[in-house]
């Protein structure tokens, strides 16, 4: 066995007996100051061992979620009606998609943005309407004209008043013109107005009265709108409640139609059709006509991963538009890339990088207003350019991924247009994208610096000490030469 003697040769700290060493005021002074610095730095360093650390680099996108993009959006249009707004899909690739609705709502809105009503639904989308083939004959005036000074004397005589919006100008007014005109006449002389006065058949020149059609929210020409004695109401925001007709145009579809609604009112009587409203809603030509002039839309589409347009307008396949007279001001409430975040996850992935999620929706809350008048067809456009981020988290076992956000810019401008306008987002995919990694930091790194730290201080404290003590050695020998 090894002797005590032998083992304590290897010592390397030796020590020196206590009473042969000497204290003094300056060594403990710095001792202090050692033990201070040696706390300091040791928190400094145990701070930044706790600190996430990040690395930060720009890739080839490798996007884990397929070739098509999700695009949420919630947008409110003060002056577009839900009967005729339509959301619309086009890029580079000549992918076309227009009227989009399975995946969007809309709703009613007046034009404080507030909802005044239940969801809007637009009904099926009729792809053709048939019209007939009268020839125009100018003896033929079976419609009454309504101006804004007889419009309520009228809606308020008649059971059922169904009136044609038109546009001399309109395509689509001068085509219905001549079945409207058939039709009217031969429910005139079917149901005398002096002696039945079930219904009349009426016409409005939207061109000449324009305050009667923006009463009604007219934005589309030809509109029929049907309105049933009683069922108008009319409140302190402007709204009515009656319908419209999308069915066919020719003079038959029509006059089956007119008596149709007719039928369940008795001659003798001349009651509400409040009543009959439900039974006759279902008929397929006819929905409910939109309470206000206003529009919220929102949903979702899901577009390929290359530059396209979302474009949201008013469009029919058989009904002509003013386009002095549409206003695309909007309010964006939501606008996003990508699958929706959950609040978790989004700190998690902020513990790591705090400013991550800043530019995911930056349209939010901004309104785009069209202050240049009626006149100005003014289209809205954005420019939309997305970058993907991706935040891995280091952490346990193994890396896994955090989250995969879409952030983007966005410039906007309000556009002099010749056509109908639009609002429209252009949006742009960057092929790079941004990959944020957590780089977990090594403990014995740790160590090992707090060991430089303690052994450091102590040397330099060392070395400070004895210098201090030299020269004061120095200075006392000095002192005491001068003396003798």
């Amino acid at each position: 066995m090894i002797s005590t003697s032998k083992l304590k040769s290897v010592d390397f700290y030796r020590k020196i007996p206590r009473d042969l060493t000497e204290a003094s005021l300056s060594g403990a002074g710095l001792s202090i100051v050692a033990a201070l610095a040696m706390m300091f730095l040791f928190g400094m360093e145990l701070s930044h061992y706790l600190t996430v650390n990040t690395t930060t680099s720009v890739i080839v996108d490798k996007s884990s979620d397929g070739d098509f993009l999700r695009i949420d959006f919630n947008i409110s249009f003060p002056a577009l009606s839900c009967e005729f707004a339509a959301v619309d899909v086009s890029d580079v690739l000549g992918t076309n998609r227009l009227n989009i609705t399975k995946t969007i709502r809309k709703f009613s809105i007046d034009h404080n943005l507030n909802p005044t009503g239940s969801e809007f639904h637009s009904g099926s989308v009729m792809h053709y309407i048939k019209h007939g083939d009268e020839a125009v004959e100018e003896a033929v005036e079976g419609s009454v004209s309504l101006t804004g000074r007889n419009f309520d004397h009228y809606s308020h005589q008649f059971p059922i008043l169904v009136v044609n919006f038109y546009a001399p100008w309109c395509y689509w007014s001068n085509r219905l013109k001549p079945s409207w005109e058939m039709a009217a006449k031969t429910i005139r002389e079917r149901y005398d107005p002096e002696f039945d006065g079930r219904i009349l058949l009426a016409k409005v020149d939207c061109t000449e009265e324009i305050e009667l059609c923006r009463r009604h929210h007219i934005q589309g020409y030809p509109s029929i709108r049907i309105f049933r004695k009683g069922s108008d109401v009319k409140d302190d925001h402007g709204q009515h409640d009656h319908e419209s007709y999308y069915g066919d145009r020719d003079t038959d579809s029509l006059v089956k139609t007119m008596e149709n609604m007719v039928a369940p009112i008795p001659v003798e009587q001349h009651k509400s059709a409040l009543e009959n409203k439900q039974e006759n809603s279902k008929d397929g030509a006819k929905r409910p006509a939109p309470l206000t002039g206003g529009c919220r839309i929102e949903g979702y589409v899901r577009v390929k991963k290359v530059p396209g347009n979302l474009v949201i307008a008013a469009r029919s396949g058989s009904h002509s538009f003013d386009s002095s007279q549409m206003n695309m001001s909007h309010v964006i409430n939501h606008l996003s890339f990508g699958m929706k975040v959950s609040p978790k996850l989004m700190n998690d992935a902020k513990r790591l990088i705090p400013y991550i999620g800043r530019s995911h929706d930056r349209l939010s809350g901004r309104a785009f207003i069209n202050e240049r008048g009626v006149d100005a067809n003014v289209t809205i456009e954005h420019y939309l350019q997305v970058v993907k981020t991706e935040v891995v988290s280091g952490r346990g076992s193994a890396e896994h991924k955090l989250i995969e956000e879409y952030e983007y810019t966005a410039h906007s401008s309000l556009v002099q247009s010749i056509y109908i306008p639009v609002a429209k987002f252009h949006f742009e995919l960057s092929p790079m994208q941004v990959l944020i990694t957590e780089s977990p930091r090594s403990f014995s790194h740790f160590l090992t610096n707090v060991c430089a730290i303690i052994g450091g201080v102590f040397t330099v404290a060392g070395i400070l000490d004895s210098i201090l003590h030299n020269t004061l050695r120095l200075m006392k020998k000095v002192e005491l030469g001068k003396n003798f």
